[in-house]
């Protein structure tokens, strides 16, 4: 069966992460994706490279890795936004489409006559969803929004990193950004909320997600740890602020994660250790008392980790039922026998790379299967197709628009 939103379509104006990360689910879930972009240069993260994907000879082609994370399962048209009659195609296809992404700043798309109270009057049904920085209110409104920028200024940065008192202490971003993805996975949601509400209502709505918003949201445990206290959180490293011992810990050769997040689990470990005296001390016998006694455990469990390479501690961890981990490359990411069984390497067939090596997308259905077989587009690859196809616009009329700069 077609994916779950295969009776969807959508216009995605948006560009870069945040917006087409959104694009990329709907696709992922069965929709129809169009893209819009500008003509020649299209989506600023065409040119995020290198690295480039490769074709079959292994030489580069033109087309980035970073563009291909974020825009599979869509179609790419080039319109000129400045000029009339691209405004006009935008406006006409806006009637056809039951979604509109778009990350440009409050106002932008307005001057164009394309802002949602322009385009509600085109289609009463349309979920405009808008991304920003810091949303479409508030004294930041106008401001340029970046997910560095955010990851520092909505607290991550001040509860990521080691601690200040240690070698290579200091604030650190995500290696990925975290504020760009979980924004596109929030404004998911609410496009999807908003359909089921259109189901019910027959009416659209507009959207208002900010990426500063959502980063703030996923501080999770570490913002209500503040919110009960009134005590900013720390940096802890790898360690974790509520429960221990639940942090890295190095071993003969290397790296072990540990996560005992309840006392049974403390207990297996210990005796998997034999350190069982640790579960019945006073001081480490629960989970409070070993947080307030974290430095002495961890200086205990320290010493204990160093007898033992990796290997061997996470097969007895293992054995004995105690959550537990390496640390992987991506390169052993991908060769984890449970990321070989669950498929999480996806190949499609492209057009200039013979293939591309994609992320499969982790969204599971039992009776709306989702197919992963469209490729990130090329460039306005599907121009005259989306022009002729779904506007009804003739041979000449499509040769018109682009003599004029339209597309």
């Amino acid at each position: 069966m077609a994916g779950p939103l295969s009776h969807i379509r959508v216009l995605d104006l948006s560009r870069v992460l945040a917006a087409p990360w959104t694009g990329q689910n709907l696709a992922d879930l069965g929709a129809e994706v169009i893209k819009v972009e500008r003509p020649f240069k299209g989506d600023d993260s065409r040119a995020f490279g290198p690295p480039w994907l490769k074709d079959a000879e292994g030489k580069d082609t033109s087309e980035s890795a970073y563009f291909a994370c974020a825009n599979r399962g869509k179609k790419s048209i080039t319109v000129n936004l400045a000029d009339p009659e691209g405004q006009r195609v935008v406006r006409e296809l806006a009637a056809k489409c039951d979604v509109l992404l778009e990350n440009y700043k409050p106002g932008d798309l307005a001057r164009y006559r394309l802002g949602y109270d322009d385009l509600k009057g085109v289609n009463p049904r349309l979920v405009y969803c808008s991304v920003t920085g810091f949303g479409h209110s508030g004294p930041y409104r106008d401001r340029p929004g970046y997910d560095f920028m955010i990851q520092g200024m909505g607290g991550l940065m001040s509860v990521t990193g080691e601690r200040d008192d240690l070698p290579g202490g200091g604030p650190q971003k995500a290696g990925i950004p975290i504020a760009d993805v979980m924004t596109g996975m929030y404004a998911t949601i609410a496009v999807c909320a908003a359909l089921a509400h259109r189901a019910e209502t027959g009416v659209g709505q507009h959207l208002d997600l900010a990426l500063l918003d959502c980063q703030v949201a996923v501080l999770a445990n570490q913002g209500a740890n503040y919110l009960a206290t009134g005590v900013s959180p720390r940096r802890l490293g790898n360690a974790h602020p509520n429960i221990v011992p639940y942090q890295t810990f190095k071993t003969a050769d290397g790296d072990v994660i540990l996560a005992c997040g309840n006392d049974n689990l403390f207990r297996k470990f210990c005796e998997v250790a034999q350190c069982q005296h640790l579960a019945t001390d006073v001081r480490f016998g629960t989970n409070g008392n070993r947080v307030e006694n974290r430095v002495e455990l961890t200086e205990i469990l320290d010493s204990i980790f160093r007898t033992r390479s990796t290997r061997d501690w996470t097969a007895t961890l293992e054995a004995a039922g105690v959550p537990n981990g390496p640390i992987n490359t991506l390169e052993q990411v991908f060769r984890e026998p449970q990321a070989v069984a669950r498929g999480l390497k996806i190949e499609i067939p492209h057009p200039l790379a013979g293939k591309v090596a994609l992320i499969r997308s982790p969204m599971r259905f039992s009776e709306t299967t989702l197919e992963h077989n469209v490729p990130p587009p090329l460039l306005g690859e599907h121009t005259d197709e989306i022009l002729r196809g779904l506007l009804g616009r003739s041979e000449d009329d499509i040769a018109q628009l682009r003599a004029d700069g339209a597309v």
